[in-house]
């Protein structure tokens, strides 16, 4: 299957090794013209806090609406889509998963799949306390001399941990432990090889019901909905960003019928995998011609 494009982390002239912060408007003009507009993957952490300019920035078939005081933080493997024109500025951290330091709760942070993408931070205290750290990074990162990564890690897990506690306007509940951590660990790994409760329980052990209790107390879902709630947003990745017929995506996901899988995706989102896709291609070509 031809994949969905993606971006490795590899920043010019990085004085530390698995971080990079720079001006937004700076990272856009890097790659050829128009490649950020386009659909793709990052295989590395972004923070984003807009400081100027108005625009839109979509995550999984989510539009978010971007205007000073915007923060955005997508994750490894989230297809996202800048939106085009250029007229946003800010700060932009990009960093690995590897490079923040072994601090006592950022683990799940940085390891989770996904979490809270936008969060609108206006102008008050939240985002002065967002502002000052990431002003800090930069200073640090473009210190004359040595740069030192031991601050820049101090710095960036000071940030994580501020970013986690502000509220979020989308995601999931948080709870569940590391019972429900485990899982999505496990979940990312497996979910287009089983999609069946009692295997992801055998492989972590734990019951069934301990999973349930898990994830209802992360996103009010029993685990079945969280497992067929992966494999739906992947397919849906799929049928929209690439070309492949709907029975390879089919084949792709572990289903070994695509008559089976057409009857889980239209239970998961409420339309065939054929109207999905051709609405997906018409809200890219309205898209693409506004931007022209």
């Amino acid at each position: 299957m031809e994949p969905i494009p993606g971006f490795g982390f590899n920043p010019p002239l990085a004085p530390a090794a698995g971080f990079e912060i720079a001006g937004l408007a700076e990272v856009r003009r890097r790659p050829a013209e128009g490649v950020l507009e386009r659909v793709h993957r990052a295989g590395f952490h972004t923070v984003t806090l807009v400081t100027s300019g108005a625009g839109e920035h979509t995550v999984d078939f989510v539009t978010h609406p971007c205007r000073p005081g915007t923060l955005l933080w997508v994750r490894p493997g989230q297809v996202q889509r800048f939106g085009a024109g250029g007229g946003l500025d800010g700060v932009h951290l990009m960093f690995t998963a590897e490079f923040p330091p072994p601090v006592a709760g950022l683990e799940r942070l940085v390891r989770e799949w996904r979490g809270p993408v936008c969060r609108q931070l206006g102008t008050g205290r939240d985002y002065a306390s967002v502002a000052t750290l990431t002003a800090q990074l930069r200073a640090e990162f473009t210190r004359p001399g040595q740069v030192s990564p031991e601050i820049l890690r101090l710095l960036l897990a000071a940030l994580l941990l501020q970013v986690d506690r502000l509220p979020g306007d989308d995601g999931e509940a948080g709870g569940g432990g590391e019972v429900y951590a485990r899982l999505r660990a496990e979940l990312e790994r497996s979910y287009a090889v089983t999609r069946r409760a009692e295997d992801y329980a055998g492989r972590l052990g734990y019951t069934v019901k301990t999973l349930t209790r898990a994830c209802l107390a992360a996103t009010g879902l029993p685990v079945k909905q969280v497992i067929d709630g992966r494999v739906a947003l992947e397919a849906r990745r799929l049928l929209a960003h690439t070309d492949e017929p709907v029975s390879v995506v089919a084949r792709a996901l572990g289903f070994s019928e695509a008559t089976n899988f057409g009857k889980f995706f239209v239970r998961q989102v409420g339309v065939t995998p054929g109207e999905f896709r051709r609405t997906q291609i018409a809200k890219i070509a309205d898209c693409a011609s506004i931007a022209e």
